[in-house]
């Protein structure tokens, strides 16, 4: 596609659906990526129809931040979405969080809302669960799933059960009404959430209206699940059992798009919230490739994601980019294809990967990895500075808490918050993707790369205007002891007074 046949189609092309497949999945969990069990056909599949990143990104090494990145295009640093109680640290949305996605937000379904889209999420929401941050209050028409991840079970006494949500009220609780079994893993979530996407999917195309739809399922977070027919089913354990359905699902979504006749107008993109969750391997956790650590830290194993961008007709089959791009592009890469411009008076973080994606193009921009209120690294082009490193403290390490099994890189994968902004560590990922060997700081590499990225550095940090954090107060009287619709079922709990603190977040 030519820069004036991409014109001419964007200025006409109004009504492209959009469905955004976001897990947890590390890097090295799909057979299109190198897993060697190669159990994810239909994903496998999807990337050899479509476009697969190498070098794609999570906004955030950890769930809600990533999300809110997803749906603002913002770094959480500016959306909100960390904290300040401790600096570096890694915070999400728990019950007991106060805060939530802000009002003053612009989320991709609200303004998708107003081109005529009609929007959908299922599955894991984690941008605050109190009533003013519910998801349908910033965009979306409908939902099936959840505020938080699916912990559990909880004795509705101390902590309550997860409520799950059809639209604007519960209808049961995690492990009560909708079960998991901890012991075995069975549950039958996924093939609910496949369904409900399944009729969305229907009914949208019948009534001729495009449609967003936000397909965020959380089977491979631990405690990880799968379906009857699934477990047992894979050389990679309980994990893989969850992989595999997940695969089944997707393409029996894919398909379904096929079969309905749409899939040349609707946009699919798969990726990841954060790297997997090394912490839980490895039982219940995934495969980050040659990548340094997991989940919860800023070295490549946390952030560096699996991407595939899927749109028969139009993303030429079997390509591969190596663009650097973020989840943050997915918000503006959507308004682009839906005609739309993304607001002009915020920063906006996500770049438009049309260009890369349909004429092969590379676009030149930076990836920066923050954790909490820092920056903690940059990429530009094959190069990476880190600023700071930090994969936990010894405190935590001691207890058995890892993000960097079998890895631990003398001088990198610090236990002590190491500042490292007069002399970066600098990697090249190209010859060094693991992030074990840092350039001499007395190379002529060296020296030339980081006056290149310093100035990156400094004009990000020069426009760099923090949100109001979010994710500093707890209060377990904001739990989820009564959500709307309790009382029909019966499930009203009693919450306990009101005892707002500073919350801790030891990562």
């Amino acid at each position: 596609v030519g820069p004036e046949a991409l014109s001419l189609w964007k200025s006409k092309s109004t009504f492209t659906s959009f469905g955004v497949f976001f897990l947890q999945m590390g890097w090295g969990d799909l057979g299109a990526f190198g897993e060697p069990s190669k159990e994810t056909p239909n994903l496998d599949q999807m990337a050899s129809e479509g476009m697969l990143f190498l070098d794609f990104y999570t906004a955030n090494p950890l769930c809600s931040p990533s999300r809110a990145a997803l749906l603002t295009g913002r770094l959480p640093v500016r959306n909100g979405f960390y904290t300040t109680n401790a600096h570096a640290r890694n915070a999400y949305t728990p019950q007991d969080i106060v805060g939530g996605i802000s009002d003053s937000e612009l989320l991709l379904p609200e303004l998708l809302k107003k081109a005529g889209y009609v929007n959908k999420i299922i599955g894991k929401w984690h941008l605050g669960h109190r009533p003013q941050f519910h998801p349908l209050k910033h965009g979306f028409d409908e939902w099936f799933g959840s505020p938080n991840c699916h912990f559990g079970p909880f004795d509705n006494r101390a902590l309550p059960n997860i409520p799950v949500y059809r639209d604007w009220e519960m209808i049961g609780r995690y492990y009560e009404d909708f079960k998991i079994d901890l012991k075995t893993g069975e549950a039958n979530l996924t093939q609910i959430y496949l369904q409900e996407a399944l009729d969305f999917i229907s009914k949208q195309q019948a009534s001729q209206q495009p449609f967003f739809l936000y397909w965020a399922i959380d089977a491979t977070h631990a405690p990880v699940y799968a379906s009857k027919h699934f477990l047992g089913t894979s050389q990679r354990g309980l994990y893989g059992d969850a992989v595999r359905e997940i695969d089944d699902s997707i393409g029996k979504i894919l398909k379904h798009l096929q079969k309905l006749g749409i899939s040349e107008n609707t946009f699919v993109f798969f990726t990841s919230d954060n790297g997997a969750a090394l912490i839980s391997a490895p039982r219940q956790g995934g495969s980050n490739g040659r990548f340094l650590c997991g989940k919860q830290t800023t070295f490549e194993g946390g952030m560096r994601e699996p991407a595939i961008a899927w749109w028969p007709g139009h993303i030429p089959a079997g390509g591969v980019s190596h663009q650097l791009g973020n989840v943050m592009d997915l918000f503006t890469t959507s308004l682009s294809l839906a005609g739309l411009q993304p607001p002009g008076d915020r920063q906006i973080d996500g770049i438009d990967l049309l260009p890369a994606i349909l004429q092969g193009k590379l676009i030149d921009r930076p990836i920066f990895y923050y954790r909490g209120n820092e920056m903690m690294a940059v990429r530009v082009g094959l190069y990476k500075a880190h600023y700071w490193t930090w994969s936990n403290s010894w405190e935590e390490y001691s207890k058995g808490i890892d993000f960097c099994p079998g890895q631990n890189v003398s001088g990198v994968t610090t236990h002590t918050q190491e500042e490292h902004t007069t002399l970066p560590l600098l990697f090249h990922l190209g010859r060094d993707p693991g992030e074990k060997y840092p350039l001499s700081f007395a190379s002529d590499e060296y020296q030339r790369t980081m006056e290149r990225i310093s100035v990156v550095v400094q004009q990000h940090k020069a426009t760099m205007v923090p949100g109001e954090p979010q994710l500093n107060v707890c209060d377990k009287a904001v739990m989820n002891w009564s959500p709307p619709g309790c009382e029909k079922l019966g499930k009203c709990l009693k919450p306990p007074k009101s005892d707002p603190k500073k919350c801790f977040w030891p990562h």
